[in-house]
């Protein structure tokens, strides 16, 4: 089995193992084993017999040892392990992945902004918003974009990342009253990139530096979520202006590897709305663009 093969499986293992030890004998449906269970969750034949498969099969799945399950067996498995509509689809992609000999090569990752992008940030002002890579950097962003996030601004352009926000700069659980719930949208959103994009090296560097400083990062890293309750409203207690709830919506931006632009608004006239105004005009500008910046 080539290198790249070999990883690609390992995630597809990986991915079983995780849910399996997640998923409870109560909430598979039919009885479970009998006997003391040593380890959580449901054991290698319980799944096997769910999905209608060969134990053995099974085995050499979780193993990474069996590259190309079939679509009924991926099927099969997902609702075995009562897996929602996202996690099923992670389980697919891993599994088209495992089955290739030969990997799609991962684009490079660009940290170019397109000029009409930058000025539509600024038509979003007063509203805070900002443009991120597929693991998170910010890349562009209007005064409030970066303001909102205390403390983001004290860091290098290239070191401005809202994972590495989140998990490593002091301010974070203070401007985030929900961190925690913050962290597992974050890390569920990586680990399913990682998923079917192991070698993305944006991504590899961030994890690896997280899993070495974050505890916390490591802790969720293990238990493989791909899923995480889609955030639409975040309230941000920020030293400047105080509490902040604002509604928030992501979009990816087309022609770009993975980028995408995240908006935050507030209904004109509110306290929220008030706050949003002033942290538009208390904000740092933000500097023009050099010609070296649309050329990256």
């Amino acid at each position: 089995m080539a290198p790249e093969q070999q990883t690609s499986s390992g995630e597809l293992a990986r991915f079983l193992r995780a849910r399996r030890t997640r998923t409870s004998p109560q909430s598979a449906g039919p009885t479970p084993g009998p006997g003391v269970r040593r380890t959580p969750g449901l054991r290698r034949e319980e799944p096997a017999t769910l999905a209608g498969v060969g134990i053995d099969y099974y085995t050499r799945m979780e193993r990474g040892k069996e590259t190309r399950p079939g679509p009924a067996v991926i099927d099969a498995l997902a609702r075995a392990l009562r897996l929602d509509d996202a996690e099923h689809q992670h389980l697919r992609d891993l599994a088209v992945r495992a089955a290739r000999y030969a990997p799609q090569a991962t684009p490079a990752p660009s940290r170019a902004v397109r000029p009409h992008v930058r000025l539509l940030l600024e038509t979003l002002r007063p509203s805070p918003a900002y443009v991120v890579s597929r693991s998170m950097d910010v890349l562009a962003h209007n005064p409030g974009g970066l303001a909102l996030y205390a403390g983001l601004e004290d860091w290098p352009d290239t070191q401005r990342n809202l994972g590495r926000y989140l998990f490593l700069h002091p301010a974070a659980r203070d401007v985030f009253p929900d961190w925690d719930n913050q962290i597992r949208h974050c890390v569920a959103r990586l680990r399913a990139l990682a998923g079917t994009d192991p070698d993305a090296p944006d991504l590899t560097r961030l994890v690896g530096e997280l899993l070495l400083k974050s505890p916390a990062f490591a802790g969720l890293w293990e238990r493989y979520d791909v899923t995480g309750r889609k955030i639409t409203t975040k309230i941000f207690q920020h030293p400047q202006v105080g509490k902040i709830t604002l509604a928030f919506q992501g979009m990816a931006l087309e022609g770009t590897p993975g980028h995408r632009m995240g908006i935050y608004t507030a209904e004109p006239g509110t306290p929220d709305h008030d706050a949003m105004l002033l942290l538009d005009m208390t904000a740092t500008p933000t500097p023009k663009p050099t010609p070296s910046q649309h050329k990256r």
